[in-house]
């Protein structure tokens, strides 16, 4: 009877232990390995939607970025624009007797729309001085535009300005012109000195100061009525108020002869005006180069070049534009101004 007891409770003894055993199963290694695995998939996959994520958004804030400056950039010129060539009414309502008288000489009247094509102004006189640019540089081919014109005198004898008048950096006149070629005057170009191409605004001697950052390429053209390039002009243009081609700087030049030169500028009656805008290091997912057309892509024909429309464009430095293979977000700006500019006053 004793024997048999013992056998029972070893019995149940074995059967707890065996239950037991069987409650602690649990994962083996490579169920564990598996799991880590798993886990770190979708860490990484996690991490990277959100780098994806965070460069859209980095590339959306360039783009707007690049609207802002495209849309301040070309509000700025329009209104420099309208203004080139104006004269208070004391000096507009008497034009010269002979356009030509004194532009030659000491005290001549510079033009109220000039430029220099493919250069940048020098520091110590950027209304007549200039060096062109290389063909490795920052800005290679971009334009000197220079625009005058004479601040609004409140009334006839107050000796005071209205301030309605702005050069380049947004200032206004505070003093009123003494005589008819008594102007302010704005010079605008490209400039590298402040760590990122930025179109500058000069209104004198060492008064440059950049006005838009990551400005890479910045040119103008010039649209005339009755100007043959390099010649001294003759005729009345048929349509003198109607631009019939458009000309690069150099073109308005003739040799040896400023009176002619500062009259072919006095028929300038609109600007073309191209840019190419850049981002930050990094604001685009694609490093690769591409390829601008500042003026506009048209072809001048059927056979002709892309970007070749503009009948400068052929063999105008910078007006096909090749970014280098980089990480920045660009953009191209192209647009037309209408210009008072007038013979004869």
């Amino acid at each position: 009877m004793e024997q048999h007891r013992v056998t029972l409770q070893l019995r149940a003894k074995g059967s707890f232990h065996t239950s037991k055993s069987r409650g602690q199963s649990g994962l083996t290694l490579v169920e564990l390995l598996v799991a880590l695995v798993i886990s770190l998939v979708i860490a990484l996959a996690a991490v990277s939607s959100l780098i994806v994520s965070r460069r859209g958004l980095t590339t959306v804030d360039a783009a707007a970025q690049l609207g802002d400056n495209a849309r301040f950039a070309s509000a700025l010129l329009l209104r420099l624009g309208a203004q080139a060539g104006f004269r208070d009414v004391e000096y507009a309502a008497t034009p010269r007797s002979n356009n030509t008288v004194g532009l030659a000489g000491a005290g001549a009247a510079n033009p109220d729309v000039s430029g220099v094509n493919n250069a940048y102004p020098s520091a110590t006189d950027p209304y007549n001085s200039s060096t062109a640019w290389r063909t490795s540089s920052v800005g290679y081919g971009s334009d000197i535009l220079i625009l005058r014109h004479q601040a609004v005198e409140t009334f006839p004898g107050s000796g005071r300005s209205d301030m309605t008048m702005i050069d380049c950096s947004g200032t206004p006149s505070t003093t009123v012109p003494v005589d008819r070629d008594d102007r302010m005057v704005s010079v605008l170009y490209v400039d590298v000195s402040q760590g990122e191409p930025s179109l500058m605004c000069s209104t004198g001697p060492s008064t440059a100061q950049p006005i838009i950052s990551g400005v890479e390429n910045f040119q103008v053209l010039y649209g005339v009525a009755g100007v043959t390039p390099n010649t001294a002009p003759t005729a009345t243009p048929v349509a003198p108020n109607v631009a019939d081609r458009y000309l690069r700087a150099d073109q308005m030049v003739v040799a040896g002869n400023t009176a002619a030169t500062n009259a072919n500028w006095s028929r300038v009656r609109s600007l073309r005006i191209g840019m190419v805008l850049r981002g930050a290091e990094g604001s685009t997912q694609q490093k690769e180069a591409q390829t601008f057309y500042p003026l506009g892509l048209a072809k001048a024909s059927v056979t002709g070049t892309a970007g070749s429309a503009m009948s400068s464009a052929r063999d105008d430095p910078g007006t096909i534009f090749t970014s280098p293979a980089d990480t920045r977000l660009r953009q191209a700006v192209t647009f037309t101004i209408q210009l008072r500019n007038k013979e004869g006053l």
